[in-house]
């Protein structure tokens, strides 16, 4: 079994999923998707040693040896992120249990837990296969069931969210198997090792440089990069609590993986840095989303809006580190990657134990919860100090470097990148105040009792919550992984 973890870490979710529609509504649908959870988690925890320890997996499929068979590669980035992805929905899902009760009609909660099991099987896909159009397929089987899982919220908006989340969505697949197509033309391969080394010298193709503009384009509409955001504000903010939960610290994640993978690994630093302006062209529109992202979070009156905006900006913080395209770069946006996860999912299952306990999510909900929901509150808080970054949270380790990366950039342009990171921090003071002022210092808006969510949702947020104490103050547990992946992806590592 240990010689195909890699094909493991695919087929247990996808098997799972059908099963669960099988079983139906009820306990049996949410018991298997509990235990297909943690077996995808102990699964990713097996290949991060197996890869510490004795390098790069290459898995084929069918005994087909690569660039003719469909290979899974597991290295050092693909690894963590495996990591996180099984981590948070292993973390999602007994939180998900009295969430989906209450916020999804019972005759669907098979179809949702269905959806949820695929949504994890594309993820995943994406990030452990090293066939380029088998990264679509996979992207294709997250995105469709994802769109289902944010059309299952009980506001009849959140049809409209799915039906926007679907078109963009849609037009950032097709932009992406465009490229790929244009590569398979030049090259004549989908495995990306193979790819890269067919591209060198052919950075003046009119085809490759057109199929990097096509992949670039449509990673971006995956990921949310400002201004090809529009699709996540609506998304976040009508889905169910759990999946916002969900696709906020996991789906965002994995396509940035997937922007890294293309740029470093298939194309290379010297085409995506140098025969090719992206880096200027990233950090532009990165250093755009931090500041307007932050901006329009401060004056939302509805905190899943808020923390969508917000997650904009942050995801500008990874791309920032992308654009630098040095090592103290990619350590700051591998760990910001892993720290946003934590501290969003966190920050969205909190807002879900209100909606359980309170029934709405605005400023008004929250008037006095900080007495009356304090262990919530508490974790609300701990998550918002982390996107801050304040010193001993996990944002202050990966800002640290960001800043670090800026400062490399030479004296005036270093500093005014690092001015933008840290002004765009103050502006999250502004609109994480505007919560704790309300949760701690308002007067309850009804003088009812409101009490706790059940105790499997405080302790599944308290989990993500907790790992942004405990990754803030002991940061070697993920940037020694991070520097790894940095080196891989630069050519300069094992």
């Amino acid at each position: 079994m240990g010689a195909n973890l890699a094909a493991l870490q695919v087929v247990v979710p996808l098997i799972g999923a059908p099963l669960c529609a099988l079983l139906g509504r009820g306990t049996r649908a949410w018991a298997l998707s509990l235990v297909v959870t943690w077996v995808s988690f102990g699964v990713a925890i097996a290949l991060l040693i197996e890869v510490t320890s004795n390098g790069t997996i290459s898995y084929t499929m069918g005994g087909w040896m690569p660039p003719w068979g469909i290979e899974y590669r597991v290295d050092q980035l693909s690894a963590f992120v495996l990591l996180l992805v099984t981590g948070v929905a292993s973390a999602v899902i007994p939180y998900a249990y009295h969430s989906v009760k209450r916020e999804i009609p019972a005759e669907r909660e098979g179809l949702f837990y269905t959806a949820y099991l695929l949504t994890l099987t594309g993820l995943l896909g994406m990030t452990i296969t090293g066939d380029a159009f088998n990264a679509f397929v996979f992207m294709e089987i997250s995105s469709l069931s994802g769109y289902v899982l944010v059309g299952l919220g009980k506001n009849r908006r959140a049809l409209y969210a799915a039906f926007q989340y679907l078109t963009l969505g849609t037009i950032g697949a097709t932009f992406f198997v465009i490229g790929v197509g244009l590569l398979y033309m030049v090259t004549g391969t989908l495995n990306m090792v193979d790819m890269h080394d067919r591209l060198v010298g052919q950075y003046e193709n009119r085809a490759v440089i057109a199929g990097f503009a096509f992949l670039m384009v449509g990673l971006s509409l995956k990921l949310a990069l400002f201004p090809l955001h529009l699709w996540l504000p609506n998304a976040y903010t009508y889905a169910p609590s759990v999946v916002s939960a969900l696709l906020a610290a996991t789906a965002t994640k994995v396509s940035v993986y997937l922007l890294l993978r293309f740029i470093f690994t298939v194309f290379g630093v010297e085409f995506g840095f140098a025969a090719i302006p992206a880096g200027d062209i990233m950090m532009v529109l990165a250093l755009a989303a931090a500041v307007t992202g932050s901006l329009v979070a401060i004056f939302q009156d509805n905190i899943k809006r808020m923390l969508a905006y917000s997650s904009v900006a942050q995801l500008g913080y990874i791309v920032l580190g992308i654009s630098f395209a040095t090592e103290n770069g990619l350590i700051g946006a591998t760990v910001h990657l892993f720290n946003h996860a934590l501290m969003k999912g966190a920050l969205f299952m909190t807002l879900g134990c209100v909606m359980f306990s309170v029934g709405g999510v605005t400023i008004a909900n929250l008037r006095g919860l900080g007495h009356r929901m304090p262990l919530t509150m508490a974790a609300f808080v701990l998550a918002g100090l982390s996107m801050i970054g304040v010193p001993g949270t996990v944002g202050f380790v990966s800002k640290w470097y960001l800043v670090m990366a800026a400062l490399e950039q030479g004296m005036w342009p270093g500093l005014g990148i690092a001015a933008v990171v840290l002004g765009s921090s103050l502006l999250a003071v502004i609109y994480v105040w505007r919560v704790v002022e309300t949760a701690y210092f308002a007067e309850p808006a009804e003088s009812g009792p409101v009490a706790e969510a059940p105790w499997p949702m405080v302790a599944s947020t308290w989990a993500l919550a907790g790992g942004c104490l405990v990754f803030g103050l002991w940061p070697s547990l993920t940037v020694g992984v991070a520097r790894q992946a940095a080196q891989v992806l630069l050519g300069v590592g094992p």
